[in-house]
C-alpha cells in the first residue's frame, strides 16, 4: 500500500509554524535562518517535494477554478459566487469553493492546498497581506482578487497588549494605509470611493455633520474614502472598526453609539455591520432616523423589509464575481487588469434631515 504524500500543511505542524511561512520558505521568500534550517529539515524529513508542484504548474493545466471568500453566509459573498460559478459554468469549468474566515493563515493553508492539487487559478476575496500571495505567483497561479486587495488587517501595526485588549473588547482602531498590492495581479473592485462620497454628501445635505463610519476587514479603501469624504479635521472617535464576526459587529454598533450620542449618522462599511447598527440602535431606543439617520454598504434583502427600509451604496457583487471570472480564464499570456464597476446609492427610509 502507498504511503500518504506529506503536505504542506504535515510540514507546517511538524515545523510548528503556520503554512503561510513553509510557503515563504519553500518558494524561497523571507524567513529567519532558523526557521527556514528547521522547515526544510522537517520538510526533507517527510519526503515533502513542492518542485513536483511547480512542474506540474508549468507543465499541465488540470482545469478547474478556485473560489476563496471570507464567509460562505454572508449575503454579497454569496453574491458574487454566484457570478463566478456562472460564468465557469459557461466556460465548462468546476469551481473549487472555500471558506477563509477572515483568517490570513487559513488564507496561506487553503492556497496550499489547491496548489498541492493543481489548480491554477484562483479568485479570492482576500484576507491576508501580500506576502500570502507570493507564492502562488511563483508558482505559476493565475490570481484574480475581488472586493479587495490585500491589506495589513487593522491592529496587526499596533503593540501587543493594547492590540490584545482591543480584540477582547471586539473593537479595532482604523488600520494603517494598505500596502501596494502585488505587482501583476488584476482585480475587480466596486468604486468604493464614488459610493461613499455620495453617501456623504447625501447625508451632508440632510444637514448631518457628526457623521460616524462603522468598519471591519477589508473596508480599508472605504474607511480612506469617508476621511477624505468628511474632510480635516476628522474625529476618529467617529470612525470604529469590528474584527469581523457578528458579535464584534454588534459591540462595535452599540459602544458607538453609547460613547457618542451626540452623532447623528452612521454609515455602516457593510452588511454584517448594518446589521449590527439596526440592531444596537433598537436595543437602546433610538428612533431611526428621528434619532440617528443609517446608511449601509451593500444592498441585501432584508435591507428593504426593515423598518424604515434602509438606505444604501448598492455595489454589483454578482457581476464582480463574473468579471473576475472572465478575468481569471483570460488573464494567463495576456498583460493583466483592474476594473472598477459602478456603485448607486439607493435612498430609503433610514435618513432624515436634521432635527
Amino acid at each position: 500500500m502507498e504511503a500518504k504524500r506529506a503536505t504542506i500543511k504535515d510540514v507546517a505542524e511538524a515545523a510548528g509554524v503556520g503554512v503561510a511561512t513553509v510557503s515563504r520558505v519553500l518558494s524561497g521568500g523571507s524567513a529567519s535562518p532558523r526557521t527556514r534550517e528547521r522547515v526544510l529539515a522537517v520538510a526533507a524529513q517527510l519526503d515533502y517535494r513542492p518542485s513536483a508542484l511547480g512542474r506540474n504548474l508549468r507543465q499541465r493545466r488540470t482545469g478547474g477554478i478556485g473560489l476563496l471568500v471570507p464567509d460562505l453566509t454572508d449575503t454579497f459573498f454569496g453574491q458574487l459566487a454566484e457570478g463566478v460559478l456562472a460564468c465557469a459554468r459557461s466556460a465548462g469549468e468546476p469551481v473549487v469553493l472555500g471558506s477563509t474566515g477572515d483568517d490570513p493563515e487559513q488564507e496561506a493553508e487553503l492556497v496550499g492546498m489547491l496548489l498541492e492539487q493543481s489548480v491554477d487559478r484562483v479568485i479570492a476575496v482576500p484576507s491576508g497581506g501580500a506576502d500570502t500571495w507570493a507564492p502562488a505567483a511563483r508558482a505559476g497561479m493565475t490570481v484574480v482578487f475581488a472586493d479587495r486587495l490585500p491589506a495589513e488587517r487593522p491592529g496587526d501595526a499596533l503593540p501587543g497588549s493594547t492590540a490584545d485588549l482591543m480584540l477582547l473588547d471586539g473593537v479595532l482602531p482604523p488600520p494603517p494605509p494598505p500596502p501596494a498590492p502585488p505587482t501583476g495581479v488584476p482585480a475587480v473592485l466596486a468604486d468604493d470611493r464614488a459610493g461613499i462620497r455620495t453617501a456623504v454628501r447625501y447625508l451632508r445635505g440632510l444637514g448631518h455633520r457628526r457623521i460616524a463610519f462603522l468598519g471591519g476587514p477589508g473596508h480599508d479603501r472605504r474607511v480612506a474614502a469617508f476621511r477624505e469624504a468628511v474632510g480635516p479635521p476628522a474625529d476618529e472617535d467617529l470612525v470604529v472598526f469590528a474584527t469581523g464576526s457578528r458579535d464584534s459587529a454588534y459591540a462595535a454598533a452599540s459602544g458607538l453609539f453609547q460613547s457618542r450620542p451626540d452623532l447623528t449618522a452612521v454609515l455602516a462599511g457593510g452588511n454584517m455591520l448594518g446589521e449590527a447598527a439596526v440592531l444596537a440602535a433598537r436595543e437602546l431606543d433610538l428612533r431611526v432616523p428621528r434619532d440617528v439617520s443609517l446608511v449601509m454598504y451593500d444592498d441585501v434583502p432584508w435591507a428593504e423589509l426593515c423598518s424604515p427600509p434602509l438606505t444604501v451604496i448598492a455595489q454589483p457583487g454578482r457581476d464582480i464575481g463574473y468579471r473576475a471570472c472572465e478575468l481569471v480564464l483570460r488573464t494567463a499570456g495576456r498583460r493583466p487588469r483592474t476594473v472598477v464597476l459602478p456603485t448607486e446609492l439607493i435612498v430609503r427610509g433610514s435618513c432624515g434631515p436634521l432635527r
